[in-house]
């Protein structure tokens, strides 16, 4: 399990490394175009369920930080779809990976979402 560390307090949020790697490319994507955004997931029942929402604004410390030294395999279906969802009014949901689009080889492919 990843973290995604925000804010100036350093929050944590942990998240699976294939995750985590998406949600930079998105990340990295939108704050590139100065677009500040909501991101919300729904938290595990072992979490203690609920929503989480945060405010992604390029002036709020952020970092990813990953448990394995091997990049994930991006899959450009779910960077597209996470991508679709970041330019909604109700901000970045985090969406389940697409069960019929396989992960491609190389992250570097799909750098560019």
């Amino acid at each position: 399990m990843g973290k995604l560390v925000y804010g100036h307090n350093n929050r944590e949020y942990e998240f699976d490394d294939r995750v985590l790697a998406h949600l930079q490319i998105v990340f990295q994507s939108k704050l590139r175009h100065r677009d500040n955004f909501f991101f919300s997931w729904s938290r595990t029942n072992e979490r203690g369920g609920g929503r989480v929402s945060l405010w992604i604004d390029s002036s709020i410390p952020l970092a990813f930080e990953y448990l394995g030294g091997r990049r994930p395999a991006l899959n450009r279906a779910w960077l597209e779809v996470m991508m679709s969802s970041g330019a909604t009014v109700g901000g970045l949901e985090l969406l389940p990976e697409p069960a019929d689009a396989a992960p491609e080889v190389g992250s570097q492919k799909t750098t560019t979402a």
